[in-house]
């Protein structure tokens, strides 16, 4: 933990600290007055899994006047947002872009504070730098836009006007789904019947329909630029073809608002929402592997009774939730709201019986998990000036790049495109002196099969062979080849991995991925149709994946739960 941005606690004082939280009776601990109390009685929440979803949960939560207390199956907090050291390296091992800091921005402010309180946020310049594989000379995209005007320009002519175009058009798309879907549970649709929304209804419809890749087509010919301007769709776990041009929103992001990084990396957003989980009285439980969510029948005439949308025709309610520690004994927390902000096709398929499950295993049949990946860590003797922190790699056909993931009959890109992470450019931190951090990250099929990494090539042969595979080209297309004997520290990760330790639908790297049928009010809702009192956060639900989307799953959780149907980030602070 970290009491201030930069200021590192000892691990121990942290675990020190925690314990004392879970063993302080509820009633003693701090809480602001909320929506958490029944008759006189503080209302309890469990919040199963804590990844960033979780952990954003638990703080609204207690921070709205429940008694809270968060299971997390693994030894340490963050899910995929994890962090591995070895040797003096330290890597985060999940996500590692920060964008849309409003989002981040406002959930801190939910909670009386600010991201520049909790976070040392550093600018990058260049915001990302691509390799191409049939062009010897990257491209940079710059902090600037009038910058990256100029480079499309360079590039295509006539295209840096039209780029603003783009933007101006992607800055609107933005702000909308900012103001109306967003931050919607989508419980009544009738909320969406806005003027904003209904003047818009012919483009919405066009955007929705058209595939990304087609709309920037409509504007672009180079491909270098239809690449940039496409790869967002792989954050969203899709592709140019398959995710709705209405996500265009997302490169005014990097190309017009810039890319920051939390100085430190990734954990530190872990630590603060963490911290702050608990300064609200959240108990944070580690080592704590939920085996079920307990219920009890509601008498037939409560389920036909003018209740919550959440437990309209609901058959049982939430009691809590059974679980087993690290030694193997059984616990049971009773809690009046459990939500499951891990893997929600976990969730509902394993720890809920048949007849109370509202997504059982054949909607996950009709479903697209997106991506796999395969992970690789680094640590790499001498600098790597020819890496920016972060870098594109892309492969010229893209579209057998992608057919090969997402098609009827998958298998491993080759070449496949990659992305690579150099923290150590911004954070030296992160390596020892004279030493470069690298991640590598390479699109595959969401398939376990792939297997599972491990340290020093120790993992399975196919996730060995594609991080031999990434380094080679990563070595040729920057320019670095003697990049493989200067590596000192190395471990790999597989859909294998992701689908044992982090319960993980078909080892997927994201969560489901964003197609027409998989976004907005098609995704997967936030509250069970069978379990009243049992709601969702996270990737597998509204609104996506991504860091940004998971402290707004929390905040809809929230929402929802108070009954608050707006479409609008709520008031802050909470």
């Amino acid at each position: 933990m970290r009491q201030a941005a930069g200021t590192p606690v000892p691990a121990e004082a942290g675990s020190r600290d925690r314990a004392a939280a879970r063993d302080r009776p509820a009633a003693s601990r701090d809480r602001a007055p909320g929506g958490g109390s029944r008759g006189g009685r503080r209302r309890s929440a469990v919040v199963v899994g804590g990844g960033m979803a979780g952990l954003a949960s638990a703080a609204l939560l207690a921070r709205d006047g429940y008694d809270v207390e968060l299971l997390e199956q693994r030894d340490a907090l963050g899910g995929r947002a994890g962090s591995w050291e070895r040797d003096g390296f330290r890597f985060d091992t999940g996500p590692s872009w920060y964008l849309m800091p409003e989002v981040f921005d406002h959930f801190f402010s939910l909670l009386g504070t600010s991201a520049a309180e909790q976070l040392d946020l550093a600018r990058l310049d260049p915001g990302y730098r691509v390799f191409f594989e049939d062009h010897a000379e990257p491209v940079d995209v710059r902090a600037d836009l009038d910058a990256n005007v100029a480079m499309f320009e360079s590039l295509e002519p006539g295209a840096g006007e039209r780029l603003r175009a783009y933007l101006a058009s992607a800055r609107e798309a933005y702000d909308l789904a900012v103001r109306r879907f967003l931050y919607s549970s989508f419980e009544s649709l009738t909320t969406l019947a806005r003027p904003d929304v209904l003047g818009r209804s012919r483009r919405l419809v066009e955007l929705l329909l058209r595939p990304l890749g087609s709309h920037v087509a409509r504007s672009f010919a180079d491909p270098r630029l239809r690449q940039i301007l496409g790869y967002p769709a792989v954050f969203l776990g899709s592709s140019p073809d398959r995710a709705p041009s209405m996500y265009h929103l997302m490169s005014h992001l990097d190309l017009a608002d810039g890319v920051l990084y939390p100085q430190g990396g990734f954990t530190t957003l872990i630590e603060a929402v963490a911290r702050l989980a608990e300064r609200e009285g959240a108990v944070l439980r580690t080592g704590a592997t939920v085996t079920a969510v307990t219920t009890a029948e509601l008498p037939a005439r409560r389920r036909r009774g003018p209740r919550r949308a959440a437990a309209r025709g609901a058959r049982a309610r939430v009691t809590g939730v059974r679980w087993r520690d690290a030694s193997g004994a059984e616990h049971l927390s009773e809690a009046d709201v459990v939500v499951g902000a891990a893997d929600l096709h976990h969730l509902e398929t394993e720890l809920l019986p048949p007849a109370l499950q509202t997504y059982p295993q054949r909607y996950w049949d009709r479903r697209d998990p997106g991506p796999g990946a395969v992970l690789v860590y680094l640590g790499v003797r001498g600098e790597l000036p020819e890496l920016a922190h972060h870098s594109l790699f892309f492969t010229a056909d893209w579209e057998k790049n992608f057919a090969a993931i997402f098609g009827a009959e998958t298998r491993v890109p080759d070449p496949a495109s990659a992305y690579v992470c150099t923290p150590s450019r911004t954070n030296p931190s992160v390596a020892p002196p004279g030493h470069e951090n690298v991640f590598v990250l390479v699109p595959v099929p969401a398939d376990p099969g792939l297997g599972r990494g491990g340290v020093d090539g120790a993992g399975d042969p196919t996730v060995e062979r594609v991080a031999d595979a990434a380094i080679g080209q990563l070595a040729a297309w920057a320019g670095v080849p003697d990049l493989r004997e200067r590596i000192v520290v190395r471990r790999t990760v597989g859909p294998g991995d992701f689908a044992a330790d982090l319960n993980a639908w078909s080892g997927g790297a994201l969560g489901p991925a964003h197609t027409l049928r998989q976004s907005a009010f098609l995704r997967g809702r936030n509250a069970s149709r069978r379990v009243a009192g049992l709601y969702y956060a996270g990737s597998s639900t509204i609104p996506g994946v991504g860091l940004p989307m998971c402290l707004i799953s929390a905040e809809i959780m929230l929402k929802r739960l108070r009954g608050d149907r707006t479409t609008e980030p709520m008031a802050v602070p909470l």
